[in-house]
């Protein structure tokens, strides 16, 4: 048995590979060469097979059906399911009158042309107080007294100048008498007329003196007749109406122009509604304009009047114009300095597709959108533009197709859904 692998070919040998191959076949088979067809056979069958496996693989994949285009998606539609439209309501649009508005805040006041600061014109200490906080008071009513030094000082000048004034009195008649049988010398009559006359003038300024003290002509006759010098100072109130505040106590020290006031007298069935408008509505504001308040302390309760002032002039520190309502019949729960929500009506009302609050949708970028259907599950976004809101509706001024049928609670979720969808 010949030595395997077999002896290489002489150069002489050296053919074409189809030559070889041709010669080989030619060639009587030894033991050797039966063998070696063999193993060529097996490997030309796994090539076979192998290619059969790849046309077969190729085939397979050229009989495949080409996939189909990716259908676009509608950014500004959105559908949802028969469940889901559970949680959606659906409404017809309607119309409703909408006045242009101006909105402003404020608060409660006094009327101020109707109230008093009451105070003491002069220091002293409280005496005695004669009124309550919320004590119904009428004009001259005497609120509380004081011991004032300065009184005390113009009551002794009044004691004073009286005693003067009577001793003199009593001297210039002497002077007359005597002047008559010639008793005495002119010049004494001369001068007993001129100290009657200073000390006259001297009585009369006193007097006077103390009527700025608020003091009656009987008080004043009644201190020069029994001589005392009292000091009492009693304050009256200047208007009828309420004690709305009260802040002396006896013992307590009083300055003129003390901040707040021993009382604060006001009349009980005027108040006012102060607002402060922006700058910029000031101008569409003008007297006579309705005007709406509404309370936080009085929910449901909204309190209608008209402009009746409107501020010169903005505040330099709030950039605001003040203006103010007179309430003149106010409600019994009104009190003053509770805060006001206002809107001013300033122009005849106009009329437009109304959009409750719930359909409409603030988006992220700031855009107002609405959507709308036909059918309660297939739903188009809308760009909108709306007006301000007025008594839980917007004003759809642009950008609602007519004749709709618009999403109102749920909105928000398809709004969501239809994002989603985007991404």
């Amino acid at each position: 048995m010949p030595a395997w692998p077999p002896a290489p070919f002489s150069r002489s040998d050296q053919v074409s590979p189809p030559d070889r191959f041709r010669a080989l076949s030619r060639r009587p088979l030894s033991n050797g060469d039966t063998n070696m067809k063999k193993h060529h056979g097996r490997i030309f069958a796994v090539c076979c097979l192998l290619a059969a496996a790849s046309l077969a693989l190729f085939a397979r994949h050229d009989a495949t059906p080409a996939a189909a285009p990716a259908k676009p998606v509608d950014d500004q539609s959105v559908t949802i399911t028969a469940q889901q439209a559970q949680q959606v309501r659906v409404a017809d649009v309607t119309e409703r009158d909408f006045s242009p508005q101006v909105d402003a805040v404020g608060y409660v006041d006094f009327d101020q042309d109707h109230l008093a600061q009451v105070n003491s014109p002069y220091a002293g200490r409280v005496r005695e107080v004669f009124v309550r906080a919320g004590d119904s008071v009428t004009r001259g009513q005497v609120l509380f007294s004081l011991d004032s030094p300065d009184l005390a000082q113009a009551e002794a000048t009044l004691v004073s100048a009286a005693a003067a004034r009577t001793q003199t009195t009593a001297a210039l008649e002497r002077a007359r008498a005597m002047a008559k049988v010639e008793a005495n010398a002119p010049r004494d009559l001369e001068q007993a007329v001129s100290d009657q006359q200073t000390a006259e003038g001297n009585y009369q300024a006193a007097r006077r003196a103390l009527h700025i003290f608020n003091k009656s002509d009987a008080e004043i006759d009644h201190i020069a007749a029994s001589r005392i010098a009292d000091g009492e100072l009693r304050i009256e109130s200047p208007i009828a109406g309420v004690a709305t505040a009260r802040t002396v106590a006896p013992g307590d020290l009083v300055q003129p122009g003390n901040t707040p006031a021993p009382f604060t007298v006001a009349v009980a069935d005027r108040l006012w509604l102060v607002a402060n408008v922006a700058e910029s509505d000031a101008p569409q504001v003008q007297v006579g304009q309705a005007l709406t308040a509404s309370l936080p302390a009085l929910p449901g309760q909204p309190i209608a009047a008209h402009v009746d002032y409107v501020g010169s002039s903005s505040d330099p520190a709030t950039h605001r114009v003040m203006l103010r309502s007179v309430l003149h019949s106010p409600p019994p729960a009104l009190r003053p300095q509770m805060l006001a929500n206002f809107s001013i009506t300033t122009a005849a009302p106009t009329r437009h597709d109304a959009a409750p609050v719930d359909a409409v949708v603030r988006e992220g970028a700031g855009e107002m959108v609405m959507f709308t259907t036909t059918d309660g599950l297939h739903f188009t976004r809308h760009p909108v533009q709306v007006g301000p809101l007025q008594d839980g509706y917007y004003p759809v001024l642009a950008g609602l197709p007519p004749h709709q049928r618009i999403a109102t609670e749920g909105a928000l979720f398809l709004s969501n859904a239809l994002a989603l969808q985007s991404q």
